[in-house]
């Protein structure tokens, strides 16, 4: 069985493009999640780190988009049995 998992460097490109087709600032994602500095954003964009699954639910409404046009899945090299 191949198992899913979210890719997380095409995931951040995907938030980055959504923000930008948005119209959005990263300093405007900021504001709204009231972080003091941006580099938690910069860390999704560049897919270091994931927005935790409330923030990522938060974003889509920012966004426009549901859950499933944010988040990546890929089965590349991830096999199970």
């Amino acid at each position: 069985m191949t198992i899913p998992f979210i890719d997380t460097v095409a995931t951040g490109r995907n938030i980055n493009r959504l923000r930008n087709a948005a119209g959005m600032s990263v300093r405007d994602i900021q504001t709204v999640f009231g972080f003091a500095t941006p580099q938690a954003i910069y860390k999704w964009i560049h897919g270091t780190s994931m927005p935790t699954i409330d923030n990522l639910v938060i974003l889509a409404a920012m966004l426009g988009v549901t859950l499933d046009e944010i988040v990546v899945l890929s089965t590349d090299a991830r096999m199970c049995g």
